[in-house]
């Protein structure tokens, strides 16, 4: 009975997808541990290959699922699930870095940042190493637009639909408004949080430059 409510393998699939993707977010710390020439660049490149590779053994091994229909039942549970395993996964560079050596703190840092509360762990934020720190701020930033957003943006083109993970996610009658151009609406929301991130960088660097100019210039 619990088989015909809930397709199992195509939730496995798009929560493959999900840890894929965040594997992908995290190897995005590694040209910044480089850059800094800090202590964890191997820890990085360890957690964004494990997060790689559990996320493809997973898509591959459902990879027959993978254009089956996600129902409403399905949506909640790939919800449910993407959060947890992208917590899990999204705690390994803490912990193999020794930034947050207990695995519990580590989980609550990174859940925290995928939903944006603002709570943190941590005495000194500055003191942690840069690839680390980036890799905090990312999982920030995703939370900022909400991870489902994200994938319902992106697992169209790896051949998932998104409309039930938005009815998963979306509170009140506001998928209603969507609902008829859902992965169009996800793209633009998305091009227009990276625009705005552009631009505050931008801001941030010229604000820099002005305050270093009159050490710059006599």
């Amino acid at each position: 009975m619990a088989r015909s409510l809930i397709n199992i393998k195509v939730v496995t699939n798009v929560v493959g997808s999900l840890i894929i993707i965040s594997g992908a977010l995290m190897s995005l710390s590694i040209p910044i541990s480089l850059y800094y020439k800090t202590d964890d660049l191997f820890a990085l490149i360890i957690s964004s290959s494990i997060t790689l590779l559990a996320g493809l053994a997973v898509k591959y091994s459902t990879r027959h699922h993978k254009n089956d229909e996600v129902k409403k039942r399905d949506g909640y549970l790939i919800v449910a699930l993407g959060w947890v395993s992208m917590t899990l996964f999204g705690s390994l560079p803490y912990v193999i870095s020794g930034a947050i050596p207990n695995y519990t703190n580590a989980f609550f840092e990174t859940i925290s940042g995928l939903t944006t509360t603002g709570a943190t762990i941590l005495e000194d934020i500055e003191a942690m190493p840069k690839g680390i720190l980036f890799w905090r701020s990312m999982t920030q930033w995703i939370g900022g637009m909400g991870i489902i957003v994200l994938t319902i943006a992106i697992l169209p083109l790896l051949g998932v639909g998104g409309m039930e993970l938005f009815a998963s996610e979306a509170p009140g009658p506001t998928k209603d408004k969507i609902h008829p151009r859902i992965k169009e609406t996800a793209k633009r929301l998305w091009i227009i949080y990276f625009s705005l991130t552009i631009v505050q960088c931008i801001l941030l660097m010229l604000q820099v430059w002005i305050f270093m100019m009159p050490l710059i210039i006599p």
